[in-house]
């Protein structure tokens, strides 16, 4: 007799389904490692807006059709009303 304890019968599938994620997984290539996203680059802050749903479906929509994020859009038109903003105060 054995005195090894037998283990689940999923055992194995659960053995083979973290087998292959790992497997499946993308290896970080230097180029990707030395990158920095935004919720990690110092020099951003994440904070939250309200939007009207159909003002942010039109956004996403827009970002999407132009491959770009929300927050890049959202950042150039902060930085274009600030800039109009600081013209109409020293007038």
């Amino acid at each position: 007799m054995s005195s090894k304890k037998k283990g689940s019968r999923f055992d194995e599938l659960i053995d083979a389904a973290r087998s292959r994620q790992q497997r499946d997984q993308p290896q970080p290539s230097a180029e990707n490692s030395s990158r920095t996203t935004k919720s990690t680059d110092p020099d951003y802050t994440r904070t939250t807006v309200y939007l009207p749903k159909q003002l942010h479906r039109q956004l996403k929509a827009a970002a999407a059709s132009q491959e770009r994020q929300m927050s890049d859009i959202l950042i150039e038109l902060l930085e274009q009303w600030l800039n109009s903003q600081s013209g109409k105060q020293e007038s």
